[in-house]
Parts: structure tokens; sequence; C-alpha cells
């Protein structure tokens, strides 16, 4: 093969310097230090899009670090969140209710599992990125359940125990109806329900399994789900679980709803603060006695 003629393999080599010149690049290393030259750390500022900076491995809370932290702050107990709908029917069924719809009417068919969640921040995750009840249609649901417990009646944690609801007018409520179902969130993955109104610490936490968010064209209803319904024949001084029941329901209206304690709240859509046991709620003929707060 013949070398290139004088003048091209000038202006080659011509060519090349001019590029490396443009670049900032010499041809020759200006030090022959054999070390490599310590490039700066990268600041946020200086990554590019969709360029991750590299983790150090140093202990990193949502505080220090809201993107890439590596701890998490986990709950007391793992919490799933349900959905349903008129249009959840085309979705994939959930597999584990699915198969105990046969056992609950078949209206576990139309519930869709959307998450299962163990820590304060997959919590937020979760929040920040469904739709909040303000802009649901009517007939929908949200079923917020400790881990292993399906949202019905039937359910082994749920058949001895009962409810607290709450019924507020749709047009009236549109603006604070978000912040009372976050609020219920919160208490209920964080085991505050039958924290006293005086802030004394409750003896134990352990009676809710679940929250309910229904959304109708008219209004809205919350619900608080108990594994045991107390004797209301009884007395606060003379039963324990009824004062435990009781606890959680002025914790549910004063320090989560936001209502007085002796506000009344019922008439027209709306309804008191009432707590009913399943059994009663199943029984449509039974004569029924409910808790009032």
């Amino acid at each position: 093969m013949s070398a290139l003629p004088a003048a091209a393999a000038a202006a080659n080599e011509q060519t090349l310097s001019d590029a490396l010149a443009a670049a900032s690049i010499t041809a020759e290393p200006e030090t022959t230090d054999d070390k490599a030259v310590e490039q700066p750390e990268k600041t946020e500022e200086d990554l590019e899009d969709g360029e991750i900076k590299e983790d150090d491995g140093t202990p990193k809370t949502v505080f220090h670090d809201s993107s890439r932290f590596n701890i998490k702050h986990p709950l007391y107990a793992p919490w799933t969140l349900y959905f349903d709908s008129p249009q959840s029917k085309a979705l994939p069924k959930t597999t584990t209710l699915s198969s105990s719809a046969a056992n609950h009417g078949g209206w576990l068919d139309d519930i869709r599992k959307v998450i299962q969640f163990d820590s304060i921040e997959e919590f937020w995750g979760l929040y920040n990125n469904i739709v909040p009840p303000s802009q649901l249609p009517g007939k929908a649901n949200y079923y917020l359940f400790k881990n292993g417990i399906i949202p019905a009646w039937e359910d082994p944690a749920n058949k001895n125990g009962g409810k607290w609801s709450v019924q507020v007018p749709r047009d009236k409520s549109r603006s604070t109806i978000d912040k009372m179902w976050l609020y219920t969130m919160l208490a209920a993955i964080g085991e505050t329900f039958e924290t006293p109104l005086d802030g004394s610490a409750p003896g134990d936490s352990d009676l809710v399994t679940g929250v309910i968010m229904s959304c109708r064209p008219a209004f809205y209803r919350i619900a608080i789900w108990t594994k045991d319904a107390p004797d209301v024949a009884l007395t606060e001084e003379t039963s324990p679980l009824l004062k435990r029941v009781m606890d959680i329901g002025r914790h549910f209206k004063v320090s989560v709803l936001g209502f007085e304690l002796e506000q009344k709240l019922g008439g027209g859509y709306s309804t008191d603060c009432q707590f009913e046991a399943h059994s009663d709620s199943m029984d449509k003929k039974k004569s029924k006695t409910k808790l009032t707060v």
C-alpha cells in the first residue's frame, strides 16, 4: 500500500491538530504525572437529563434526599388499598378477592387491588398518585385495610366487629373531603384512632381493621371498621371494649374530621357520626341500637 503524498499527510495532521485544539485537547499531555486528574463531583445542577447521581452508601431518609433515600420509616403493619367503580369491571381481577367472591355474594368481583405498602414513604408515594375523592365519580369506593383482611363483613377479622360512619353532602363538602379522607388514612396507618381526646396514650391500638371512602352522586361517606363490637347496653365504666370503641368515634369526629364533639351533623344528606355492629347491618329487620358521638 503506497504512502500518502507529503502534502496530503501534512493536511491531515493540520486538520487533526485543529480539531484537538477546538476541543481544548492537546496532542501531548501537559504533564508527565501518571496520576489521573481528579474531576470535581457533579452537583444536582451538573446532571444531564436522565442522569442519576451515584449513591455513596451513606444512610439517607426522605428528609435528607427526597428522591434517593435508602431508609424507610416502617408502619406497625402493612396495608392494602383497594378500589371499585362501575368502570373497574374492565380491569384485571384481583386473584385473592376473586377466589373469595362466591362466599361474599359476588360483589367482590368488582374490587381491584391497587397496591400494598408498609412504610410512610410508600404511603405518600401512593397518595400523591391516586385520584382524590373530590374527583371520583359517583358509585366509586376506596378500601384501605390491613394486609390480609378483605373489605367484607364475612372476613374473620371483621365478622364480629362493626363500623363508625359519617355521611356529608357532596355539594357542600367537595372542598374538604380530600383532607378528611387523608386524615382518616393517616390515623389508620398510624394506629392513632384509639387515642383519647385528652391526649393520653391509648392502652391498645389494634381495633381498627380498615377504612372506607364511598363516593355517591349526592354524598360522601367515610367508615372506620373495627374487629370487635361492644354490647351497647353496657357503660364505658363497665366495658373496656365499649370505651375503646367510643374513643375511636370521638377521635374520628374531632381530631380527624374536625367537628366539635357536641356538634350535631344530621340533616339532609348528612348523618351524625354513628357506630353499628356488622351483625345489625346485615339483619335489616333487627331492631338496632347505634352509638353516636
